[in-house]
C-alpha cells in the first residue's frame, strides 16, 4: 500500500514527536485533538524541534521548511480519518479510552487504512476488537522522545496481516527507525523488561539497599546502560510506571506488583520530571 497521509491522534509529547517523524518521512501529517490550544501548542513544539535539527545541522534548512508545510491541525475526527493511509493513536494509557477511539474512528476511514496503537502495554488484539477491519491493526510502540530513540516495536496481534506489518516495517525505515516485532503479550518486550526492572530498582530503594544516585550508577557503569533505571522511571512518569505495573501485575502475575514506595509517590504528586520532582529534582 502506498502511505501518503498520516493521521496522529493525541498532541502531547507522543503524538507531537510522532507527527514529527511523519513529517520527517515526508508523508503528510494530520494531528488531531480535541483540544485547539494543545494543537496549537504541539504546532510550536514541532517547530521548536525542526529548528533545533537545523541548528545542529542535523537536518537542512529547506527540508524543515517543507516538512512543516505538510502538517495539519485538525479537531474534526471524521475529516482527520476519512483520507488517512495510517492513523496512529497517542492517546491516554486507558484501555476504555482507546477502544472508544478506534470503534468510532473506525466508521470514517478506507478499508485499506492502517489503524496502530502507541499503547505501551494493553493489548493489540483486545484493541483490535473494536474495528472490523483487525487484519489492518497493529501496535506501533514509539519511544520517549520519538525524534531521539532509535527503536520503533512493531506488536503483531492475532488477527494481523502480513501485509499490515510489511507497510509497518516500511513505515518505520521511512521515519528512521530500527524496528523490533514481537508478538501480542503483556508488556510486549521492552515495557514487560523495563517495568521489570524499574520495580525493582524501586524495590531496592525502599528496603534501603542504596541511594536513588547509586543504584542508577550500579546500572549505567556496572552494565554500560545509559541511564539508570530510577532516573528513567522519572522521565517516562511515576504514574505511567505505576499503570503499567498494575497492568502487568494483573496479567503476569505478582512479581510486577508495584511497590509502595511507587504508590506513595504518585499519590503525593510526585510523578517525575514532569511534576518538577521524583526519584530526582528537576529543574527547568
Amino acid at each position: 500500500m502506498t502511505i501518503e497521509q498520516i493521521t496522529v491522534a493525541g498532541s502531547g509529547t507522543m503524538g507531537r514527536g510522532i507527527a514529527y517523524l511523519a513529517l520527517l518521512g515526508g508523508y503528510h501529517a494530520v494531528l488531531y485533538d480535541i483540544d485547539p490550544r494543545a494543537l496549537e501548542a504541539a504546532k510550536s513544539a514541532i517547530e521548536a524541534t525542526f529548528k533545533t535539527e537545523v541548528e545542529k545541522g542535523k537536518l537542512d534548512a529547506e527540508t524543515a521548511r517543507a516538512s512543516l508545510e505538510r502538517l495539519e491541525l485538525s479537531t474534526d475526527l471524521e475529516a482527520s480519518a476519512r483520507q488517512a493511509n495510517v492513523i496512529v493513536e497517542a492517546i491516554p494509557e486507558t484501555f476504555q479510552l482507546k477502544k472508544e477511539f478506534f470503534s468510532q474512528v473506525d466508521l470514517f476511514c478506507g478499508e485499506e487504512t492502517i489503524l496502530a496503537s502507541n499503547t505501551s502495554s494493553l493489548s493489540i488484539t483486545e484493541l483490535a476488537g473494536a474495528v472490523e477491519r483487525r487484519d489492518r491493526f497493529i501496535g506501533l510502540h514509539f519511544f520517549n522522545p520519538p525524534h531521539r530513540m532509535k527503536l520503533l516495536e512493531i506488536v503483531v496481534g492475532e488477527r494481523t496481516s502480513e501485509a499490515t506489518l510489511e507497510d509497518a516495517k516500511r513505515l518505520a525505515v521511512r521515519m528512521g527507525k530500527d524496528s523490533i516485532v514481537v508478538r501480542d503479550s503483556p508488556g510486549f518486550a521492552t515495557s514487560r523488561l523495563g517495568i521489570a526492572l524499574g520495580v525493582e530498582a524501586i524495590r531496592m530503594l525502599e528496603d534501603g539497599v542504596a541511594s536513588a544516585q547509586d543504584i542508577d550508577r550500579a546500572m549505567e557503569l556496572g552494565y554500560n546502560h545509559p541511564m539508570g533505571p530510577l532516573k528513567l522511571t522519572d522521565i517516562v512518569g511515576l504514574d505511567v510506571r505505576l499503570a503499567i505495573a498494575e497492568y502487568l501485575a494483573s496479567r503476569l502475575g505478582p512479581r510486577f506488583e508495584p511497590p509502595q514506595l511507587l504508590r506513595r509517590m504518585v499519590e503525593e504528586g510526585k510523578l517525575g520530571k514532569k511534576s518538577g520532582a521524583g526519584f530526582y529534582e528537576w529543574n527547568e
